[in-house]
């Protein structure tokens, strides 16, 4: 199993324009991250919070809905978030390199 995660990191990674993927657990703890650890931690709490935000958001909305996927852009990167269980797969990619 880890080196299947190991190669679907890479293959990531290898994406044009991606900085870089961070997997994180649920308590927002960084397990394994492809950049510097000060870079890793600030991705990793506050998009935590996000997604349990989100999570709520869309079970008050409906009570059989979940967030599975979510997909955010800013002037400078793009960030897309895979929430799957206790983990979090997060890859950003620099927005005007995109392919």
């Amino acid at each position: 199993m880890a080196s299947e995660v190991e190669e679907t990191l890479k293959k990531l990674i290898a994406h044009k324009g991606v900085i870089g993927t961070i997997i994180v657990n649920a308590e927002g703890i960084p397990i394994k991250s492809t950049m510097d650890p000060h870079t890793t931690t600030q991705y990793s709490g506050l998009i935590n919070q996000l997604v349990e935000q989100a999570r709520t958001m869309f079970k008050e909305i409906d009570s059989s809905n979940d967030l599975t996927f979510m997909r955010m852009r800013t002037k400078k990167h793009e960030l897309m978030v895979a929430p799957d269980g206790d983990y979090l797969l997060i890859v950003i990619q620099n927005t005007s390199e995109r392919a």
